[in-house]
């Protein structure tokens, strides 16, 4: 209970310390209710993330033979569909009904889903992450346009706005594997489950009391030709909450088809990014075509930017699973009662940095010094390397009890949250201005699709270690891998066990710092299609 009191505390401090900054800073007073809301959704989502794969090993499907291989299939499948959604509830969004009732829509079918991870029937397992992947597709991308809209174009504090955004989706990410960790270990998984939905159920609530308060004036209203337009006599905005319930069971379908090794998943996602940068391209062909051209070189921007954003995050999101099983298998946990416990670190970290990198960003500007976006996207790109390095090298430093130390979690995760400081709050800010003004959320929802490309090759990552066996390693990533590892005593306790997960991470790390490397080198390219975008 101690625990509980304490993390409780500490969400309450550090919200009245946001508020405060966001005040003194001059931000829009807009900009903490969507902090908020934003921060009780991510409570709910990593609350679910820290517990999901650990859950299906241990309780839903313990008795199933290679559970682990299919718990990273499913949290693939559910990470995956997660952010692809956004962009069809981004497009929805733009076109028909609006950022606020997006967000609204979203909220409500997400905390649905949470209280039904509360029960313990296939029926409301697969439900759930179907009703999450539904919510999320409409609340993801429209509560960060929003964020987007209540800046005025050239606003120095954009940058800054974003990363103080982005420090309560940490807030609510640290706190959340905390609580919901310590609550599933010692009552049970189900009220770990249970508390993510009353997290995104606060959410809703601070969101709609923003609303209700005139806080965001008059950004993310429903465009007015759709205001009571109506289709087969039904209104266009009740149509499409009909059709995010309606979607909800295939949604679900697809988890069960990923669960019994299906690749069909595969190929929808193929599909849709074919269809979303077919879609982009057009757009690109049409501003070169209208004498545009400025414009359909930041689209070119955007997409490159993507690609480095799906690198990023297909190594990041071992978290929630290889990582977080290494962590229960292979490390010293001490203070922690439970391996989902770890996914606090990385967001811990961000709520102690966020704010000295926000203010970091706007003094280099004013000094003339700050990187463009392209070199700090490789700087988290290669940050993550190193970060992965370390995780890979804690293997010279296992005890004699075959644990690894927990401060290779820490070591590890400081570089790696430095390198997502680098990237993800600045992505998310560029590409609200890289983005044609009537397209924003679409390529909001583009940006999130990287990232559904990116959940699913995690999936195929995190199987490698399924493997009992330690494979000899070829090739390049081999011999780099034989130098990280060399020395090593395979006899010894515990060895052989974390070298199935250490291996990967060596070889995620050397690759990532080569991309990092070339990053750099093609830069200025970058910057040129990004015009007067710093």
């Amino acid at each position: 209970m101690g625990q509980i009191i304490f993390y409780v505390v500490f969400t309450i401090v550090a919200v009245l310390a946001s508020k405060w900054f966001i005040k003194k800073d001059g931000h829009p007073k807009g900009l903490f209710y969507l902090f908020f809301a934003e921060m009780w959704e991510r409570f709910s989502f990593y609350g679910m993330r820290a517990l999901l794969v650990l859950y299906i090993i241990k309780d839903y499907m313990e008795s199933v033979e290679n559970n682990e291989e299919i718990a990273y299939g499913i949290y693939a499948a559910y990470g995956a569909l997660v952010y692809a959604t956004p962009l069809l509830g981004g497009f929805l969004a733009d076109r028909f009904i609006g950022y606020r009732k997006g967000i609204m829509l979203g909220g409500i079918l997400m905390a649905v889903g949470h209280f039904f991870m509360a029960f313990p029937t296939d029926f409301f397992f697969y439900g759930a992450l179907g009703l999450l992947i539904a919510g999320n597709g409409f609340f993801k991308p429209n509560i960060s346009s929003l964020v987007g809209a209540l800046y005025e174009e050239g606003d120095m504090k954009r940058d800054s706005g974003f990363t103080i955004f982005y420090m309560g989706i940490n807030l609510g990410a640290a706190v959340a594997p905390l609580l919901c960790g310590y609550i599933g270990a010692e009552w049970g998984w189900h009220y770990g489950f249970g508390l993510a939905g009353i997290g995104m159920l606060a959410g809703v609530i601070v969101f709609w009391d923003g609303i209700k308060k005139g806080v965001f004036g008059d950004k993310g209203l429903q465009p007015t030709q759709f205001i009571d337009k109506k289709l087969f006599n039904i209104n266009i905005d009740k149509l499409i909450y009909i059709f995010s319930c309606l979607i909800v069971p295939i949604f679900a379908y697809l988890i069960v088809l990923e669960a019994d090794g299906n690749n069909f998943l595969g190929n929808i996602i193929n599909i849709l990014l074919l269809i979303s940068v077919g879609y982009a391209g057009y757009l690109m062909f049409e501003n070169y075509k209208s004498g545009k051209y400025a414009v359909a070189n930041k689209i070119g921007a955007i997409l490159i930017l993507a690609v480095l954003c799906a690198v990023f995050w297909a190594c990041f999101e071992q978290a929630g699973s290889s990582i977080v099983v290494w962590a229960d298998k292979c490390i010293d946990l001490g203070f922690m009662v439970d391996a989902s416990q770890t996914n606090a670190i990385n967001p811990a970290y961000i709520i102690f940095l966020a704010f000295p990198f926000a203010l970091l960003w706007q003094k280099l500007d004013i000094w003339k010094k700050n990187p463009n976006t392209p070199k700090k996207f490789a700087l988290g790109v290669g940050f993550l390397g190193l970060g992965f390095l370390v995780f890979a090298y804690s293997i010279h430093f296992i005890n004699d009890a075959g644990k690894l130390p927990f401060s290779t979690l820490w070591i590890g995760w400081l570089l790696i949250t430095t390198g997502e400081l680098c990237l993800s709050p600045i992505g998310l800010s560029k590409v609200t201005q890289l983005s044609p003004k009537k397209s924003v959320a679409f390529f909001m929802g583009l940006w999130f699709l990287s990232s559904t490309v990116a959940h699913y090759i995690a999936g195929v990552l995190a199987k490698l270690t399924t493997d009992s066996t330690t494979t000899e390693s070829s090739g390049l990533l081999g011999k780099l891998n034989k130098i990280l590892f060399d020395g090593l005593d395979y006899t010894t306790n515990g060895v052989a066990e974390a070298m199935i997960y250490n291996d990967l991470f060596g070889k995620i790390g050397f690759v990532t710092l080569g991309i990092a490397i070339l990053t750099f080198i093609i830069a200025p390219l970058i910057k040129k299609l990004m015009h007067d975008i710093h």
